[in-house]
């Protein structure tokens, strides 16, 4: 159903169930114990902290070096929190 300015109600409800699996995928990629590491969320299953990945990336390393660096994150980890970071990047801009 398209109403005024072109929203599509069926679109925003696929984009916030999309919005939800990927909270869910970051739930299940990272951990966070205040008695390890600080309490800095980390990769779950490992001792990585998330910043890493965005230390990595800011320095001009590709995914597949920060992989290469730490091969106890999979992927999908590191994806998913990529993910969830871009959107709560893009919903703050929205905001505005």
């Amino acid at each position: 159903m398209a109403a005024k300015f072109g929203y599509d109600v069926g679109m925003a409800l696929t984009l916030d169930q999309d919005a939800q699996a990927a909270a869910r995928r970051f739930a299940e990629s990272v951990d966070k114990d205040p008695a390890r590491l600080g309490g800095a969320p980390v990769f779950r299953g490992t001792r990585v902290p998330v910043k890493s990945l965005f230390d990595h990336l800011t320095a001009g390393d590709s995914l597949e070096t920060f992989l290469d660096d730490f091969p106890g994150v999979t992927r999908e980890q590191a994806r998913s929190v990529l993910e969830v970071a871009g959107q709560h990047l893009l919903d703050e801009v929205q905001k505005r």
